[in-house]
């Protein structure tokens, strides 16, 4: 029996080196997309569409279940995707973040945050019970929300301008807990969207910085998230820039600065960890949807990017995971959230072409 083993590995070695020496590589898998986009991925993964009509999809939620819910502010609903789409719930104020805990289901809108009871079979919410008034108007008008690894309910509140001294309320994220609602962190802008690593359980945050001071200032940002930290917003950008257009005496010195800069106004959205179910080279490396600028002389953003993070996820570098929804200077979508599922594919939110993307490898 040692022989005849003894044999085989000699037999599978030998067809290896023979097939290096003739200088074949390992078979690739190229990308499928069956969208109707012009879409680009790695090699081995594959993008469809599985749901479309939507309006403005924004915040992906997984029911208990694994049903797939997203809010669509412009409608005031939320809706279950399916093979039907059911409506969760409608008659909202601009319905933005969505959360559950156990069988309960949040919803921010754009005044306040209201928890209710879901059906997991009819897919239906009853019972609205407001918990928490929020600023309502201004530029930022979206509220999201989150739990964290504490179970504390978190969310972020957006500036109510592009730079100001503003409402005391806003242009921070805040945290919900059994002793009320208090500040977790301030001077951010408008970091709409927000996550924690999966090990070390920091809450990373993405933050789009101001306009109309040019084309490649200030930066957008990614952050990670201390509790009582002030991260610069109005008075500062960046690695602790200064504002100078804004207020030209203000120190930066007590600020928190970026932890990952960005292209200026790539709008920076959702953000995911990969989970280990994907191929190993990007476990635990940061996926960040750049929603796409409305207001620089050459567009920029449109896409998912991969931002490759060491075992202690310390960041390293940043390349393009999906790009093609911008063409020839004019956007085809924009993507929004995104949301690893129960199998490990994952959904896109996409805001203007009105769909929900679902990536597979």
């Amino acid at each position: 029996m040692k022989k005849i083993l003894f044999t085989l590995v000699i037999l599978v070695v030998g067809v290896l080196f023979y097939n290096n020496r003739r200088g074949e590589k390992p078979t690739v898998i190229p990308a499928v997309n069956e969208t109707q986009f012009p879409l680009a991925l790695p090699n081995g993964f594959s993008i469809s569409i599985v749901a479309k009509d939507l309006g403005d999809p924004r915040v992906l939620a997984w029911d208990p279940k694994g049903t797939l819910l997203v809010s669509i502010p412009s409608q005031g609903k939320v809706v279950a995707i399916g093979a039907t789409q059911i409506t969760v719930v409608s008659g909202l104020n601009r319905p933005h973040g969505i959360a559950f805990l156990g069988p309960t289901l949040y919803i921010a809108e754009t005044n306040q945050v209201a928890m209710y009871d879901y059906d997991l079979q009819t897919k239906r919410a009853s019972n609205k019970k407001k918990i928490i008034d929020l600023p309502a108007g201004g530029n930022h008008i979206t509220r999201t929300i989150g739990f964290g690894p504490d179970k504390n309910l978190y969310i972020s509140v957006g500036s109510s301008c592009n730079v100001c001294i503003d409402d005391e309320r806003r242009a921070k994220i805040l945290v919900y807990t059994d002793r009320g609602i208090t500040d977790y962190a301030t001077g951010l802008r408008n970091s709409v969207f927000f996550t924690w690593h999966p090990t070390t359980q920091e809450l990373w945050a993405t933050e789009m910085g101001r306009d109309l001071i040019g084309d490649n200032i200030p930066p957008d940002e990614v952050n990670i998230i201390k509790e009582g930290s002030f991260y610069g917003w109005p008075y500062c950008y960046g690695k602790n820039v200064q504002d100078k257009t804004f207020s030209p005496t203000q120190s930066c010195d007590k600020a928190t600065p970026s932890y990952i800069d960005l292209q200026a106004h790539s709008a920076p959205l959702g953000l995911a960890f990969i989970p280990s179910s994907w191929p190993a080279q990007y476990r635990d490396d940061l996926l960040v949807a750049f929603h796409g600028s409305w207001n620089r002389s050459e567009p920029t953003g449109y896409k998912v990017v991969r931002m490759k993070l060491d075992v202690q996820g310390n960041y390293e570098a940043t390349e393009d995971f999906i790009t093609g929804w911008l063409a020839e200077g004019s956007a085809l979508g924009r993507p929004v959230d995104l949301l690893f599922g129960p199998d490990g594919a994952l959904s896109i939110s996409d805001d203007k072409a009105g769909v929900i993307y679902r990536i597979t490898h």
